[in-house]
């Protein structure tokens, strides 16, 4: 049986500050979950609710190995921030991953420069994911990729790609020195239908609003742009991210 205590410890698991304290995170959904134990993360709880429990007793006992506790819906809507929750969630914990340049091996990384929104990261992350991009790393003023929404928003991706904290344009700089090349997306740039990558990249999408920062300009061997034919005034940047990728990874 979950404690009164134990619901208040992991429900402040939805601030980023605990998150940190702690090094845990909430996944919430069974694809997710399935996801992180099928990547071999252990979880250290997993709650869901009575009726839930109750219509998928067979999949509960596939993680018998794995202590699962019961609530009532009122408890269990203190552990998300959906309104609709799934009504299953896990704690997963997880480790600090600093950068180095010895942790960076393949030839087409990606960077994050003040993605803030965190449907945007999450599925940013899982478009990665989809196009064999193994490492991502996140500039320090980008969503946590912890958040409970680009947790959702990866579908599990999450726990398939080597994700580097609180980076700076100074590991670009670095990468930049051992033979990769800066890439960046942005409204003016060359056309990317008709730009040959190079053979170490790395590929850079920044803030729809604000777009990159002056320091990512100048360090960038190349600036790149999808060209519009229509009236919109921008790309979502996922959207960008996935129609870049799947052209940088032909």
């Amino acid at each position: 049986m979950i404690s009164k205590n134990e619901i208040k410890y992991y429900s402040s698991l939805l601030l980023k500050k605990f998150r940190q304290q702690e090094n845990k995170f909430i996944a919430e959904g069974s694809k997710v979950i399935d996801e992180g134990i099928c990547s071999g993360n252990k979880p250290e709880i997993i709650i869901t609710t009575v009726p839930y429990y109750e219509s998928n007793r067979k999949y509960f006992e596939s993680l018998q190995d794995f202590r699962i506790e019961t609530v009532k819906s009122t408890e269990f809507n203190k552990l998300t921030d959906t309104k609709n929750p799934q009504e299953i969630i896990s704690v997963f914990p997880y480790a600090i991953n600093k950068f180095t340049i010895k942790k960076v091996s393949g030839n087409i990384s990606v960077y994050l420069d003040n993605i803030t929104d965190p449907g945007n990261a999450g599925t940013i992350i899982r478009n990665c994911d989809w196009f064999g991009i193994t490492e991502i790393l996140m500039s320090e003023e980008s969503v946590d990729i912890y958040n409970p929404k680009v947790i959702r928003a990866s579908m599990g991706s999450i726990f398939h790609l080597k994700i580097f904290d609180d980076t700076s344009v100074d590991d670009l700089i670095k990468l930049k020195i051992n033979g990769y090349k800066i890439i960046c997306s942005d409204l003016q740039g060359e056309d990317i239908f008709n730009f040959d990558r190079p053979e170490k990249s790395v590929l850079v999408f920044s803030n729809e609003a604000h777009g990159p920062g002056e320091r990512i300009l100048q360090t960038a061997d190349h600036i790149i742009s999808i060209k519009k034919k229509g009236k919109a005034e921008s790309l979502n940047v996922a959207s960008a991210s996935s129609i870049i990728l799947a052209l940088m990874t032909k």
